[in-house]
């Protein structure tokens, strides 16, 4: 990085600093290495394992008719709490918008959006348990931050991937499309086979080795085209994977990396060397 744009950046987050009070809300909350810090995110993820088991059973019958007015109260209580601490969130960071725009800030927000949303779509509240997600932040309360640069050599070798993969699923797309068509003219309707699109969801299953047995063709040349497919899906299934794995061993080994978030974006993993955020670029404290 340039000397001169090193010094603007430095300004820069010079001129952003916290107040005293947003400064310890924010060591509460995204301290990892702090005692309260600690205490907060055991609590939280205490808070968010409840949360999802009220939903799942919720979701059961027999016992919501039960206890139909404890799930609606427990619902908005755990909505209101994480509510309230996404809010503060927010407040304590320098950029709240860098870290609503992150990961964990859009978790968070979808982690209490269905209930607010089921007001007029009832249905929806039971997304809630998108809430699962938040308790990745386990990983930072049992110092396993190191399984997080784990999952980030996973994403990045998909990433490095994604053209390829890209390029064998539309083959894949076409394979299908062209075997559907052929099933629906050799077998036809009395087969199963009564348009197109129904041909193609066949030949998906087929391909993919999954043989729902739903639709079946009946015809000598039907079963020989099937097999066909159905050889060629086990050859076709490996593709992706050993495209992946080409990429896994291009990855070199992850550094070690703190558990400390940025007081800008709130995102964590960063490398113990690290002066500014791999995200937002701002100043470590």
């Amino acid at each position: 990085m340039p000397k001169k744009k090193l010094i603007k950046k430095q300004n820069y987050n010079e001129g952003d600093k916290l107040s005293p009070w947003r400064e310890s809300l924010n060591d509460i909350i995204f301290g990892a290495e702090t005692p309260m810090g600690k205490g907060f995110d055991v609590l939280l993820i205490i808070m968010i394992i409840f949360s999802i088991l009220m939903v799942m059973l919720d979701s059961v019958e027999s016992i919501q008719t039960k206890h139909l007015q404890l799930f609606y109260f427990s619902e908005w209580f755990f909505t209101v709490l994480f509510t309230i601490e996404y809010l503060l969130r927010l407040i304590c960071v320098r950029k709240p918008w860098l870290y609503a725009r992150s990961f964990f800030g859009l978790v968070d927000l979808l982690a209490i959006l269905p209930t607010y949303i089921g007001l007029f779509i009832p249905s929806v509240k039971y997304m809630l348990v998108l809430r699962v997600l938040r308790l990745l932040r386990i990983f930072r309360v049992l110092k396993l931050s190191e399984y997080m640069q784990e999952a980030n050599v996973l994403m990045d070798a998909l990433a490095n991937s994604f053209r390829k993969i890209t390029v064998f699923l539309y083959v894949v797309l076409t394979l299908v499309v062209v075997c559907g068509s052929l099933m629906y003219v050799v077998e036809g309707s009395e087969s199963g086979f009564t348009s197109i699109p129904k041909s193609v969801y066949w030949a998906i299953v087929t391909l993919t080795t999954v043989g729902y047995g739903d639709i079946a063709p009946q015809s000598p040349l039907g079963q020989i085209i099937a097999s066909t497919i159905m050889i060629m899906g086990y050859g076709i299934i490996a593709v992706p994977t050993g495209i992946y794995s080409a990429e896994l061993l291009k990855s070199h080994k992850a550094d070690k990396i703190t558990n400390d978030a940025c007081p800008d974006c709130g995102a964590t993993g960063h490398d113990f060397d690290a002066d500014f955020c791999k995200y937002c670029g701002h100043l470590l404290d």
